[in-house]
């Protein structure tokens, strides 16, 4: 029987392993972490995503996630509030991910843990644990770029640097923030904050090379900077629960790719494409390119394909969510922009269902 080897364990390589090895297919996820770890993630499951998970078997009730049913966008001394065209959920990526990896393993799959993928060849993959000669290979490892397919990020916005940190809130904040999301606007960047399961928040932030030189170039920094912007001044009194922040720079925002050099090699989630975070849909396109590139395979069709379908599913809505982030960057179009939302607050929800994903 033909191999399909997946090459990391997060939400689209465990959502395309329980999909493949309920088809019947002999599936071997390798996943570079030998126990489950927090991401980078804004941790924000929109209705599509839930579909998927769903789909999949995933129980978040179970897993103890969050509702959210409202948006509150700040900048400085200004606030919007709107409802939200669904009932979105909070979950971390560490339990979430984990348990599609135990999904997984029941449904058939094979899960290496601890195996890292070091380059993919044609026909061949080198791996911490040896060579293997996969008959097709998903590309699923996030963020982390693997020598023989890096990514083609020419053109996309690169010049953010992302923190996350999970926060323990007073009682009061966090009665505050139940049910709701906040996008918080600064000078350069934007910070997005949300509770997952068990009453913690998950806060992300996004902030210009530039501007983090500007300040000091440290998370301390950065903190200090949110606590002046008004709607984040409860923050003062959380406890930070991870020892030191997540950190990454040069995310390649709008990225979608185009060309496909090997027609064994399926491209998902974030090697696939990069929507900005204030979307909250990466998680919804991580599931989906996984829906897709499975049913794929299992109809016999090779990756070129796949890759024209997905840029036909998403190309509208990267170019929007896109097009807004750079917006948000530049004071004149980021201020016309606020001010019409200030009076048409409805238009939130516009533009929230423009940069949605098709449903898995």
């Amino acid at each position: 029987m033909s191999e399909v080897v997946v090459v990391g364990g997060g939400l689209a390589g465990g959502g395309a392993a329980i999909r493949l090895a309920r088809a019947g297919l002999a599936v071997h996820l390798l996943e570079r972490e030998r126990e489950p770890v927090d991401k980078i993630c804004g941790e924000f499951l929109s209705i599509e995503a839930q579909r998927a998970l769903d789909r999949l078997g995933a129980d978040l009730d179970q897993l103890g996630a969050s509702r959210i049913s409202t948006l509150r966008l700040a900048w400085g001394s200004r606030r919007i509030e709107a409802s939200l065209p669904f009932v979105a959920r909070g979950l971390g990526r560490k339990r979430l991910d984990a348990a599609l990896l135990d999904l997984a393993e029941r449904t058939g799959a094979k899960i290496d843990r601890g195996v890292a993928v070091r380059a993919v060849e044609p026909g061949r993959l080198v791996t911490t644990r040896g060579d293997l000669a996969p008959t097709v290979t998903f590309a699923a490892s996030g963020k982390h770029d693997v020598r023989g397919i890096s990514r083609d990020v020419a053109g996309c916005d690169t010049d953010y640097v992302g923190f996350k940190v999970h926060l323990r809130l007073p009682v009061r904040a966090r009665a505050d923030l139940d049910g709701k999301v906040d996008v918080i606007l600064f000078e350069d960047g934007y910070a997005g904050l949300q509770l997952i399961e068990d009453g913690i928040a998950n806060l992300c932030l996004l902030i210009t090379k530039r501007r983090l030189s500007a300040i000091g170039g440290t998370w301390r920094a950065v903190f200090e900077m949110l606590l002046r912007e008004p709607y984040a001044a409860m923050l003062a009194d959380a406890e930070e629960i991870f020892a030191r922040p997540l950190t990454i720079a040069g995310v390649p925002y709008g990225y979608l790719h185009r060309d496909s050099t090997d027609d064994r090699v399926f491209r998902l989630g974030d090697q696939a494409a990069v929507i900005p975070s204030f979307c909250g849909e990466g998680m919804a396109i991580a599931l989906r390119s996984a829906a897709l590139a499975a049913s794929v395979v299992v109809e016999g069709g090779d990756a070129a394909a796949y890759h024209a379908m997905l840029r036909r599913d998403l190309r509208r809505s990267m170019a929007i969510a896109t097009t807004l982030q750079r917006c948000g960057r530049t004071a004149l179009p980021r201020h016309l922009l606020l001010g019409l939302l200030r009076i048409h607050p409805d238009a939130i929800g516009h533009l929230i269902r423009a940069t949605r994903v098709a449903a898995c």
